[in-house]
């Protein structure tokens, strides 16, 4: 067995991912706290994400919105990346299988790079443009990547439940 499938079997085959698999209302409370979780991340990102395309709250710097959605968007995904996590340990083996799982981790990843190279390119030069209705093309791209990103990311978590196979 490799480092990986120990590590696998390791949260799988520990007491709180019995507890979540066997509790006929920990999983449900767990997942809908992701749920909601989810839709604050994608919420606070899309308000963002809209100023940035010129759709949205373009009275405001976007400098201003960033400080003030960020903190809400990263206590969310701390909340639904835990929540995820635990969801994750009650059948790792199942979701490792499911191409919507994959998927859906990957695309989080895509996001956060698109995140990243936003706040280390397009966000460098923010103060000479950020009171702009229309930011320049590389900020509109992020925000309209970032959209699609997010989009997907939701898709797939929708799928992965109806897609879950037996093993």
């Amino acid at each position: 067995m490799s480092y990986i499938q120990n590590l696998i079997a390791l949260f799988e085959d520990s007491s709180v991912a019995d507890s979540i698999r066997e509790n006929d209302t920990l999983f449900p409370t767990i997942e809908s706290i992701h749920v909601v979780a989810i839709c604050l991340v994608v919420g606070s990102i899309l308000v963002l994400d809209l100023r940035l395309l010129g759709f949205a709250s373009m009275n405001r710097p976007v400098g201003r919105l960033t400080r003030a959605i960020l903190p809400v968007t990263w206590g969310a995904f701390a909340i639904a990346a835990s929540s995820g996590f635990l969801l994750f340990i009650s059948n790792a083996t199942k979701y490792l299988a499911n191409g919507y799982f994959d998927a859906k981790i990957i695309l989080i990843c895509t996001a956060g790079v698109n995140m990243i190279v936003f706040h280390a390119i397009s966000a460098k030069d923010l103060p000479q443009w950020e009171k702009q209705k229309s930011p320049p093309l590389r900020a509109r791209i992020a925000g309209a990547l970032s959209i699609l990103l997010w989009i997907a990311v939701v898709a797939c978590g929708r799928w992965i439940g109806f897609t879950m196979q037996e093993l």
